[in-house]
């Protein structure tokens, strides 16, 4: 493991000076909250920081706050944390349901939402020292090779899939994220925070190499609003969604005001189904509705030689998670 130094932030703003020092002397970045995937990043040699620069000491970014108009993560907010944080746990169930799925008890201590939220592609092809489209090179290998939990929707010239559990709940939530940079604070919604390969071959979200992701921001939730998340995996613990998928619908009754329905684990971004939430908003929840939300979510879905399996698996959960949902009193 290469030698770095290790610069520990006073806040946000701060870390982000610290960041901008290193680099005016030709010194290279990492930023560090929780470090669980960062750690394996470093041992794998995909990133290789002259300085770390860490954010545990940071003020202001390790606490959940609520208000008439909405709750506020911090970035820094371990994952265990906001899985038992009462207010999420009444207001948001989706977040709650995702943070508590996150690998294994041990990570969820130490992993943060931001964390979580901008962890890098698990791609074996990628973590593997191979110079694919997210390593720098000129091809992804997995078109023609080992491709059983790559993406069906949104690939190329990349086929990767986003890791985070939390992102596809902070989507179909509505959230924004306070990022501060070099130019001061700026508020991205979660649906234009994540960027596909082809937008940007080398990075996963809009974050500049100074730029730290501070906080989350979730909107007040309009009565009826309920919402979870499920997720398939191929083994119990310490894994990644094979698929998986948000749901949050607001409801009147049995029926259905407005709704939106977003999928982890099938494509480079998490995945959010338009034209499903089109079919459910202004409808009454039927087992027939459902399951025509099912075949409209995997409508331009396209596998590779190894996938074709998570079609009918992305199509039946769809459908049984907004059955389900709808089916709460």
């Amino acid at each position: 493991m290469k030698a770095f130094t290790h610069a520990a932030a006073r806040d946000a703003k701060d870390a982000v000076t610290l960041a901008q020092r290193a680099h005016k002397s030709g010194r290279t970045v990492a930023f560090s909250g929780g470090g669980s995937d960062l750690l394996g990043l470093i041992k794998e040699r995909i990133v290789q920081p002259d300085v770390l620069v860490s954010l545990r000491s940071a003020k202001g970014l390790d606490s959940v706050t609520t208000d008439r108009d909405g709750l506020t993560i911090g970035g820094l907010v371990t994952l265990e944390a906001l899985s038992h944080h009462a207010e999420v746990n009444r207001r948001h169930a989706v977040l709650a349901e995702a943070a508590a799925s996150v690998a294994t008890p041990q990570i969820r201590n130490v992993g943060t939402i931001a964390g979580n939220v901008c962890q890098r592609p698990w791609c074996w092809y990628f973590r593997n020292g191979f110079p694919c489209y997210k390593a720098g090179g000129t091809q992804c290998f997995s078109t023609s090779g080992e491709n059983r939990f790559h993406a069906i929707f949104g690939g190329g010239p990349s086929y990767i899939v986003h890791p985070s559990d939390t992102a596809p709940a902070l989507v179909a939530l509505g959230a924004t994220f306070r990022i501060v940079g070099p130019a001061g604070e700026r508020v991205v919604p979660a649906s234009e925070f994540f960027v596909l390969p082809r937008q940007n071959p080398a990075n996963e979200n809009v974050l500049g190499q100074e730029d730290v992701l501070a906080s989350v921001h979730i909107p007040a939730a309009r009565p009826g609003t309920r919402s979870t998340y499920h997720k398939e995996l191929d083994r119990e613990a310490w894994t990644h969604a094979v698929v998986s998928v948000a749901v949050v619908l607001e409801m009147d009754r049995d029926t259905c005001r407005s709704a939106r329905v977003v999928l982890g684990g099938v494509a480079p971004i998490p995945w959010r189904l338009p034209a499903v939430e089109e079919m459910l908003a202004g409808q009454r929840i039927s087992d027939e509705l459902c399951a025509r939300a099912g075949d409209t979510a995997v409508a331009g879905a396209r596998a590779l030689s190894n996938n074709a399996y998570k079609i009918p698996l992305t199509r039946a959960m769809v459908r049984r998670t907004i059955a389900g949902l709808a089916a709460q009193a």
